[in-house]
């Protein structure tokens, strides 16, 4: 009688667990679409996104909600930089002070970036390479104009591409390219009195040059003897003054004993420092040397 009853009952629980399913079903199996509202994200998560604190105009508060920490719009887009320093935008910002009674507002304040955006690529640029047997240090591009990093500009000129364009009063070297552009360096050139400028052609090209000071040069400094052209030039090397690479420029099949070369003083880059010859970031003139050809025509302005 006792095992009756107890199958009875377990009949009944699970007839019972069958009409519930059906109801239970909806709680357990339906998918909550709130997630993807977001609206919905946007008021779960507000506290966790920072604010805007710094030079732009306030957001109006949003609608309080159950649960929420702060009513004002969080800056979803913002980097740490937009934070600090705040969009270039038009409008009172934080910064703006009310007039005093019985003066005039102030017309709308503008709010610019406090720091230049560097491009990630010149790091790889200018990072340290090997370079057959020798070993490029690493520029601090950050400490140098970055209008001197290379980069491609839009550049309109007569020069078929290809050409070589130094511009003497703003430090750049052009190499052109087709569709309007060019390949922009910065470089370093002559004191006044001993620049060259004119048309000319690169007649040949030189991996890890010697270097062999001109005659004139040595007479205007004696210290140069040792390594003059009587006794072989300086030695290729890290510390060469032509750097990585030169390319020799030639006007009328004669050597104007001038070079595009590198250095390994890249402070100079951007400055009027050397004896007249156009002076490169030694990453630059590698970068130079692989796509300008023996030949390639070569305008100094």
């Amino acid at each position: 009688m006792a095992s009756l009853i107890s199958k009875t009952c377990r009949r009944t629980v699970s007839v019972a667990g069958l009409m519930l399913l059906p109801l239970l079903s909806g709680c357990l199996f339906v998918t909550d679409t709130t997630r993807m509202d977001p609206d919905v994200f946007v008021r779960e998560t507000a506290p966790v996104f920072g604010f805007n604190s710094v030079g732009s105009n306030r957001k109006p508060e949003l609608p309080p909600q159950p649960g929420q920490l702060s009513t004002r719009p969080p800056d979803l887009f913002r980097t740490r930089f937009h934070q600090e320093y705040g969009p270039p935008v038009q409008g009172r910002g934080l910064n703006y002070v009310p007039p005093a009674r019985g003066q005039a507002p102030v017309a709308d304040q503008t709010v610019t970036y406090g720091l230049p955006v560097s491009n990630p690529l010149h790091r790889v640029i200018y990072n340290s390479i090997r370079d057959d047997d020798r070993t490029l240090p690493a520029i601090p591009y950050s400490r140098i104009d970055p209008r001197y990093l290379r980069q491609e500009v839009t550049y309109q000129t007569a020069e078929v591409p290809g050409t070589i364009v130094v511009d003497t009063k703003q430090h750049y070297l052009y190499l052109v390219q087709s569709g309007g552009k060019a390949i922009r360096y910065g470089v370093g050139l002559g004191r006044d009195g001993y620049a060259w400028s004119g048309r000319g052609k690169i007649q040949w090209k030189a991996k890890w040059p010697r270097w062999t000071p001109p005659d004139d040069m040595v007479k205007r400094q004696p210290e140069l003897a040792s390594i003059s052209a009587a006794n072989g030039g300086m030695t290729p090397g890290l510390n060469n003054p032509l750097g990585a690479r030169a390319l020799y420029i030639f006007k009328d099949g004669k050597d104007t004993l001038y070079r595009v070369h590198g250095t390994p003083d890249w402070q100079s880059v951007g400055k009027a420092t050397s004896s007249g010859c156009v002076r490169m970031l030694n990453q630059d003139v590698i970068d130079l040397y692989e796509r300008v050809p023996q030949g390639a025509q070569i305008v100094v302005i």
